[in-house]
C-alpha cells in the first residue's frame, strides 16, 4: 500500500514566523537608525558605530525575546500535558468521553465517535487528547531555540545591509541610498514570505514597505529635528 504525503505551508509556520519577524525587524530597525543619525549627523563615523551597535544589540534582543517568549508557551504546553496525563490516569472514563464528545461536536455519529475514542486512545490516549482537546500537534508545537536562533540569526543579516550602504556609499547620497535598497529588499522578502505562506506576493511586499518606510520617516525626522537642536 502506497503512502500519500503531502507538503503543508503549515509545517514551515514556526521557523518561518520567526525568520520574517527576524529579518525584517533587523533590516527596518538598522535602516531607520542609520538614516535617524545621518540627518544628525555630517560624518561617517557616528553612523557606522550606531549601526553596527544597533546589528548586536538587535540580535541579541531578538534571540532573547523569541527564546523567552516561545518558552512560556513551551512551558504552558508542557503544563497542560501533564495535567491531561494525570487525568488519564485518575479518570480515563471520564477522558474518553470528553473525547468522544469532541468528535461529535464535529459531525461523528456518538457510535462511531466511540469507536474512534476507543481506537485512537489505545494507539497513544496521550497523543490524541493533546491535539483534538489541547490543540497541540508537531507543526505547532513551541521550540525556543530554534525560534531564537532564526530571529538573531536572521536579524543580523537584515541589518548588515544598510549597514554595507552606509559604509560604501558617498555622505550626501547616504540616506536615500539606504532608504532605497531597504525598501527594495523588504519588498523582496515581504514577496517571498507571503509566497511561501500562501499569500499575494504584491500585498506582502506593499505592507512591509508602508511600514518600513513609514520607521524610517519618522527616524529622520527625528534626527533633523535633534540635529537642527545640537
Amino acid at each position: 500500500m502506497m503512502r500519500h504525503t503531502e507538503s503543508h505551508r503549515t509545517a514551515h509556520i514556526g521557523w518561518l514566523r520567526a525568520a520574517v519577524l527576524g529579518a525584517n525587524d533587523g533590516l527596518i530597525s538598522t535602516a531607520s537608525l542609520v538614516v535617524g543619525v545621518a540627518a544628525a549627523s555630517t560624518t561617517r563615523a557616528p553612523i557606522l558605530i550606531a549601526g553596527v551597535a544597533g546589528v548586536v544589540a538587535g540580535a541579541m534582543s531578538m534571540a532573547a525575546g523569541e527564546y523567552v517568549s516561545v518558552s512560556s508557551q513551551a512551558d504552558t504546553e508542557r503544563a497542560d500535558l501533564e495535567r491531561e496525563g494525570r487525568e488519564l490516569a485518575t479518570d480515563a472514563a471520564g477522558e474518553r468521553h470528553e473525547l468522544a464528545a469532541i468528535y461529535v461536536a464535529r459531525g461523528l455519529t456518538p457510535d462511531l465517535a466511540r469507536q474512534v475514542t476507543e481506537q485512537l486512545m489505545a494507539h497513544d490516549a496521550l497523543g490524541a487528547h493533546a491535539r483534538d482537546e489541547l490543540g497541540i500537534t508537531d507543526t505547532s508545537t513551541a521550540r525556543p531555540l530554534q525560534a531564537a536562533l532564526a530571529s538573531a540569526g536572521t536579524f543580523a543579516v537584515g541589518a548588515m545591509l544598510p549597514v554595507v550602504v552606509a559604509a560604501v556609499a558617498p555622505l550626501p547620497m547616504l540616506s536615500p541610498l539606504v532608504t532605497g535598497s531597504a525598501l527594495v529588499l523588504l519588498a523582496v522578502l515581504g514577496a517571498l514570505a507571503a509566497q511561501v505562506g500562501g499569500a499575494p506576493r504584491w500585498l506582502g511586499a506593499v505592507r512591509v514597505m508602508f511600514w518600513g518606510a513609514l520607521a524610517m520617516a519618522a527616524s529622520a525626522l527625528v534626527g533633523r529635528v535633534f540635529g537642527a537642536a545640537v
